[in-house]
């Protein structure tokens, strides 16, 4: 079948309907479980809490444990390990941006992973990206926000199939563009390099200045709102759009506009533990989780507890998490401008919205971090003001560390980067278009299992399109592309099915060398030292949703099993495990693939936006001894 061909074919036996619905896909960065009012936090988004009360929302939803991973399971429907971003370029790029595994200094190796296939730190040729797909359909594609897929002009959103594009292309950066160092000639610390800048592109072209007055998320949304109002005075209106709408907050440095921080005065005085508690009864009262349900133990050792803390730390600790609270609200009412737009043309009802987070909230404590110790904290003194009156702006740079997080993630384990459910379980609400009677009551809960994987197809039959490749055999644009992994929502939403997947469906994940697979109830977990003890573990998360109680001992059949399933994943998907533990696969040496030579463009350099050509660099391909263990 050709690309043309499967453009214009329905998926199964879903038929388009009279009109095809528009998409609008939205995404949080490092937003945790109950930071959104309608998934039991207190900070204010009205906006977002109106789209739930007129959809689903869904309580056992999962992303890839960080944040590219999961911006390229949403936007092929396969695993990331097999699109390209098996791990964070950021993360291959050197070891020691990963946590420690054990004590301070030891850290997994990520030579390995260095070249090989799925690691390529881009969007792969593998996959046909969805926007493609909705482009050769007659969809109108446009994206604002965050793409983290790649950073030079081959990789562009432009180049995966929208049509309109303004994104933010790296993993993260201060969201005012606020650069005091590039006046002047101090070298800036490894760990800032790729933190600080806002490096954008604008359709084929990298972006030579933001327009002022900056503010990450008021940018994206003025952005997709103007991408909007193009497609509707000027477009077919009988032609349908795709859009996709990727915040970069609420990732750190936690920075908002103050009429948002204003907010929260004094909301979290009582500290990381207070809050926790609240969020966890009003989950509760909300149906949620349920009554009896135990939350794992906070796991913080490498911060102050609370009581530990001086008067002037908890108020900094404090004001870290109304900023934070601000971002959130700011992101809400960005949605809010974006969908009131379109339900006052019209279109709303015909729109499938959904939001999500790209994976738990980001509890590191990178104080504690070597790679920050030193040369980064000397920088922040000379270049940022962390005054607490000044917390939130953009001149000051923090983040608010492993208590906080855990808030916002229980009753689940830790958090961003872990396997476990606090690290991968993410909020996910939609509202969906006409004809889907079989939702069931708006504004209900699902407590179905599904993933970030689950959109695209969901999204191609909603359309009435028919992926490529559905076996894995076929081609686009003449090259074989892999079939989706994810399975369409639909038959589970008009009521056909009783969920989006099997009972014995099989999910895994890695990230940094941490691991877990899911199959119906249970779940085994490997978390490296010190987070974990380092070997595989298992759970029932019917009964244990905290992951509290380990039953590798009880049955140890089931975890055999289970590792089996494991193993399985690792052929299927291409991953290159880093713990010994997980299967070393294979062998590589430091001086085969050496650190910190894997990023295609360093954009920090100085000069280098201004001819980024000549800081472009051809990746290093090295011919490794493959040992199969």
């Amino acid at each position: 079948m050709s690309a043309s061909q499967a453009s214009s074919a329905t998926a199964g036996d879903a038929a388009p309907p009279a009109k095809r619905p528009n998409f609008l896909i939205i995404v949080a960065d490092d937003l945790g479980f109950s930071d959104l009012s309608c998934f039991g936090g207190e900070i204010r988004t009205p906006n977002l809490d109106k789209l739930a009360s007129n959809g689903l929302r869904f309580t056992d939803f999962h992303a890839a444990a960080a944040c590219s991973p999961s911006r390229a399971m949403i936007l092929t429907g396969t695993d990331h390990h097999i699109a390209g971003l098996g791990n964070l370029i950021e993360w291959t790029n050197r070891s020691d941006q990963n946590a420690p595994s054990e004590g301070e200094s030891k850290h997994w190796s990520t030579a390995p992973q260095r070249g090989m296939p799925g690691y390529e730190g881009y969007l792969n040729e593998k996959v046909v990206a969805l926007p493609e797909l909705m482009r050769d359909a007659g969809y109108a594609t446009m994206m604002a926000g965050k793409w983290h897929l790649g950073l030079t002009p081959e990789r562009f959103p432009s180049q995966r199939g929208f049509e309109q594009s303004f994104a933010h292309l790296p993993a993260c950066s201060n969201h005012y563009g606020y650069e005091p160092q590039l006046q002047n000639q101090d070298q800036i610390p490894g760990f800032m390099t790729m933190s600080f800048i806002a490096l954008h592109s604008e359709d084929d072209e990298y972006v030579k200045e933001l327009p002022q007055p900056w503010y990450s998320s008021n940018g994206y949304g003025d952005a997709m709102l103007t991408y909007l109002r193009e497609h509707v005075e000027n477009q077919d209106q009988e032609k349908p759009f795709f859009a996709y709408l990727p915040f970069t907050a609420p990732h750190w440095p936690l920075q908002a506009p103050d009429e948002f921080v204003e907010h929260y005065k004094g909301v979290y005085d009582e500290g990381p533990d207070a809050l926790r508690e609240k969020r966890l009864r009003r989950m509760k009262e909300m149906g949620l989780c349920d009554e009896d349900v135990e939350p794992h133990p906070v796991v913080a050792d490498e911060v102050k507890t609370w009581a530990e803390m001086s008067v002037e730390e908890k108020a900094k600790s404090c004001k870290a998490m109304e900023v934070f609270a601000g971002m959130v609200e700011c992101i809400d009412a960005n949605v809010g401008k974006v969908v009131d737009y379109l339900e006052e043309t019209c279109e709303l009802e015909n729109t499938f919205v959904c939001f999500m987070s790209d994976n738990g909230a980001e509890g590191a404590a990178y104080e504690a971090y070597p790679i920050v110790q030193g040369s980064m904290i000397q920088h922040l003194q000379k270049y940022y003001d962390n005054s607490l009156e000044n917390l939130g702006r953009g001149n000051s740079f923090i983040w608010y560390g492993p208590r906080w997080a855990q808030a916002a993630t229980a009753p689940s384990r830790l958090y961003k980067a872990f396997t476990t459910e606090g690290g991968v379980r993410v909020p996910f609400l939609a509202k969906f278009p006409d004809g889907y009677e079989g939702t069931g009551e708006k504004g209900g809960i699902s407590n179905t299992f599904s993933t970030v994987m689950d959109l695209a197809p969901t999204i191609l039959e909603m359309a009435g399109i028919q992926h490529p490749s559905p076996d894995g055999k076929g081609t686009y644009q003449g090259r074989p592309v892999v079939s989706m992994r994810g399975r369409s929502m639909v038959p589970f939403l008009r009521g056909e099915e009783k969920g989006v997947h099997p009972e014995d469906f099989i999910q895994g994940w890695e990230t940094c060398g941490r691991a877990a697979v899911r199959c119906g109830d249970y779940k085994i977990v490997f978390i490296p030292k010190p987070k974990g003890p380092e070997k595989w573990q298992l759970y029932n998360l019917k009964k244990d949703p905290g992951e509290i109680h380990d039953l590798a001992d009880q049955d140890p059949e089931r975890l055999k099993k289970m590792i089996k399933m494991w193993d399985q994943y690792v052929l299927e998907t291409g991953v290159v495990p880093l713990a010994p533990a997980l299967g070393q696969w294979m062998e590589a040496m430091e001086a085969q693939m050496p650190e910190d030579v894997w990023m295609e463009y360093e954009y920090w350099k100085d000069g280098a936006r201004d001819e980024p050509e000549k800081f472009r660099r051809e990746l290093p391909r090295f011919t490794r001894e493959v040992k199969a263990m």
